[in-house]
């Protein structure tokens, strides 16, 4: 698989779009008003502990306190205690108040951004991660990242870093993807890096005030190369000599041979309008995605979940009704998979396949959907698919969706996604009027109201409007508010 990476450097935002055989199968975005908050070190103050939720509120900083559950308390507030890193294995504590109280100050690590309402997420568990290696000072062991698959070279990093460790040596880490095949040197660089990030984030810790940042993760444009470039990439374009020096200089520093695949980009087409990216982010922004076969998906993310519906649409298929439901829900499986990554889409997510009868068909079209989720680098969960047609899954979600962050509600419609009708809207009217005639004493009634509204008080509802007229013994008086709404409207009394 070729996999390339463009990046595009602008003054106020950075993007970085991840390809794979030509086609876009991930976006990132990064503004300098909203950086992204995850894997940032903050030294924060318990603001709120509530033991009915086993939670407490903490002040990093931000507009929004922070969330912070019992599970990701690392056992005490101080910097010097060490636990057990799986967190699964850790007895579940009754009494959120032996580990945080109000007033407390705590070094804490982002997990999730803000999303919504919600404010960030945080561990006490802190992750400080390299080219190779995840280092947690406040766990033990060694664990191997589950996509090396090879034993042998689980094995033998294992016993690598077994040996690198020091007697006595406090933390543990994650040996990352990227690790695979790397040499005892560079494992033992990687280790030393570390432990003087560490040694820098505990002093700046002790001496920052509570809710400032006392570590920074690196910019998007150098995350991708740290994170991405152990796929296999086989070049990286950027559109901006500054940058593309500061890459380089990177890639020298800490990924030996990596800085030949990194180039400038100088051709006249904007970066992003090769391969279509430009247009993919905008499709990427509908409800509606097309399949080639003539089928489509429809996609809606709301508070709680997010569900996907598969139609057929125009495919009429070639052989009969089974083959073409099967046929078409295996092209959106794939498809489904794809938009997943590319909206980066989290949480709870309910897929209405079309209804098959074959068990064969409905098991052809789960392992689809797994081996198409099987390059995510987020970690889903799937559900068999239930007799309704129905897949539920999770995908971790640790940032914005491409929906949240490049677009706000509708001012019309407040994100609920329709409007009442300018007929219902004149019935409430005439509601109001009733109801305003008969509390308060006035000479006539005004009605301010959207185009749409007023012309139709004024041509199908006339006579109602006239009824109602005489009903109340005021003249009625309508105007027009080009700010308006259609749903939106006053009556004013005169």
């Amino acid at each position: 698989m070729s996999i390339e990476i463009l990046v595009n450097i602008a003054p106020s935002e950075t993007r970085a779009a991840i390809l794979e055989n030509g086609v876009v199968q991930e976006i990132h975005i990064e503004r300098t008003s909203r950086r992204g908050l995850v894997s940032n070190l903050y030294k924060g103050r318990v603001s709120r502990v509530l033991p009915g939720m086993q939670a407490a509120f903490v002040e990093i900083g931000l507009e929004r306190t922070a969330f912070l559950h019992a599970a990701d308390i690392a056992g005490a507030v101080s910097d010097d205690t060490v636990v057990s890193a799986p967190l699964a294995s850790q007895p579940p504590v009754e009494d959120i108040r032996r580990l945080v109280n109000c007033g407390d100050d705590i070094l804490v690590q982002v997990i999730k951004d803000p999303l919504g309402t919600k404010g960030a997420r945080l561990t006490t568990f802190i992750a400080l991660p390299s080219r190779y290696l995840v280092y947690m000072p406040r766990g033990l062991g060694v664990g191997v990242s589950a996509r090396i698959e090879d034993e042998a070279e689980r094995t033998r990093l294992k016993t690598v870093l077994a040996q690198l460790l020091s007697p006595g040596a406090s933390g543990g880490y994650i040996v990352r993807t990227a690790a695979q095949g790397a040499s005892p040197e560079s494992l033992r660089e990687d280790m030393a890096y570390l432990a003087k990030l560490w040694d820098h984030v505990r002093a700046r810790a002790g001496e920052a005030a509570p809710g400032t940042v006392v570590h920074e993760d690196l910019p998007l444009w150098l995350r991708v190369l740290r994170d991405e470039l152990a796929r296999g990439v086989s070049r990286v374009l950027v559109d901006s000599p500054r940058e593309h020096e500061r890459m380089q200089q990177f890639a020298a520093a800490f990924m030996s041979g990596a800085a030949p695949v990194i180039e400038l980009y100088s051709g006249a087409r904007p970066i992003l309008d090769l391969n279509g990216v430009e247009e993919e982010i905008a499709k990427a922004l509908e409800r509606k995605v097309p399949l080639k076969s003539g089928g489509h998906l429809v996609i809606d993310q709301t508070e709680a979940m997010t569900t996907i519906d598969v139609n057929t649409g125009a495919y009429v298929g070639h052989r009969n009704l089974e083959e073409t439901i099967f046929r078409t829900n295996l092209e959106a499986a794939v498809s489904i998979a794809r938009q997943l990554r590319l909206r980066n889409l989290g949480g709870i997510i309910i897929i209405d396949f079309i209804d098959m009868r074959d068990e064969p068909h409905r098991r052809a079209v789960l392992s689809a959907l797994e081996r198409a989720l099987a390059g995510d680098r987020a970690q889903t969960h799937i559900v068999s698919l239930s007799p309704l047609g129905l897949v539920e899954m999770t995908r971790k979600r640790t940032r914005e969706s491409l929906e949240h962050l490049l677009c706000q509600p509708c001012p019309s419609c407040a994100g609920r996604g329709f409007i009442r009708t300018p007929e219902s809207v004149c019935n409430e009217i005439f509601r109001e009027i009733v109801r305003q005639s008969r509390q308060f004493a006035s000479r006539e009634l005004l009605i301010l109201a959207h185009q749409d509204v007023v012309d139709r008080l004024l041509d199908e509802e006339s006579a109602t409007l006239g009824e109602l007229e005489a009903q109340v013994g005021r003249p009625i008086r309508l105007q027009v508010e080009a700010l308006y709404g259609v749903d939106h409207y006053d009556v004013v009394l005169v």
